[in-house]
């Protein structure tokens, strides 16, 4: 059986990943379905899985790669 390694990336991590600003990360999670969803591991710590981001990436690399260019 695979195992899965799992590491937590809080906010500005996850979105320095995805070169993105903080304020566009909590908006691809209230309103991208596809977007990995956040989890409190304390009362004030959120986390988003590594291995869920990345996957997201690469969706999102996959799915432009295909887009037509005319």
């Amino acid at each position: 059986m695979a195992t899965i390694q799992t590491r937590g990336l809080r906010p500005a991590e996850t979105a320095k990943k995805l070169s993105i600003g903080l304020s566009t990360l909590w908006l691809k999670v209230k309103t991208d379905s596809n977007f990995p969803k956040p989890f409190k591991i304390s009362e004030r710590t959120t986390v988003f899985y590594e291995h869920e981001v990345d996957a997201y990436l690469a969706a999102c690399a996959a799915k432009s790669r295909c887009m037509p260019t005319d």
